[in-house]
């Protein structure tokens, strides 16, 4: 049997308001495979954000476990866990957050080269990345040369710049119209199957979930198939 990539186990996430606590994730168990594509689909407010953050490390669960690439993350210092973000899982948002005053080349290669890797070998496989996108006539633009489309498709290489097993997007074709998010999406999926990355998706989009393995939802704080 295929390990997964990630493996949520019992997660429990509570936030303190002034109304009191209220429970966001109640035991929360999920398990994603290489090269498996799982949307999650749901209202604003029921959880979505707070489950992509948890499981891409950026929030603590108060419980439950957290397994990545069969590490068992929870068990790692705050230093171990951003080590483990960096070299193991890729963010698209939907917002791309690209750094204005630097070129696509080097927005692509800035993950690689904060990674430790030498700057020419980080701009050669931004170059080759780019060239995946099918933007290599646009390398040595700046973001606000770019397109919408396109400058989302920089931000997905450079999710996958340091080959992560875990790619979370969270609305990463919420800006774009449906002809462009067609594309956009097409890309990233081709290119997390042939890496063989799991990836989470969250989306209001419904024409992006035909292309999903699995379709989620979070009700009482438990992922359940979304049935339409």
């Amino acid at each position: 049997m295929t390990p997964p990539v990630l493996e949520l186990l019992g997660i429990e996430r509570t936030y303190r308001t002034a109304a009191g606590a209220l429970k966001v994730l109640q035991g929360t168990d999920l398990r994603i495979l290489p090269g498996e594509l799982v949307g999650l689909v749901g209202p604003s407010g029921s959880g979505k954000s707070t489950l992509l953050h948890t499981a891409g490390l950026l929030e603590r669960p108060e419980g439950g476990s957290i397994f990545l690439d069969g590490i068992d993350c929870l068990k790692l210092n705050d230093n171990g866990r951003t080590g483990i973000r960096r070299r193991k899982i890729g963010f698209v948002y939907q917002f791309h957050h690209l750094l204005p005053e630097f070129n696509a080349i080097d927005n692509i290669a800035m993950p690689l080269m904060i990674a430790g890797v030498k700057k020419s070998a980080a701009r050669e496989k931004a170059t080759r990345l780019l060239g995946e996108m099918g933007l290599e006539e646009r390398a040595f633009h700046q973001p606000g040369q770019l397109s919408g489309g396109e400058q989302q498709r920089v931000a997905i290489a450079r999710a996958l710049a340091n080959d992560p097993k875990l790619v979370i997007a969270d609305e990463p074709t919420g800006n774009l119209d449906p002809a462009t998010t067609e594309r956009v999406f097409g890309t990233l999926i081709k290119m997390v199957r042939e890496e063989g990355a799991g990836v989470l998706v969250a989306t209001h989009n419904f024409a992006l979930t035909r292309h999903m393995d699995r379709i989620l939802t979070l009700k009482d704080g438990k992922l359940i198939d979304y049935v339409e």
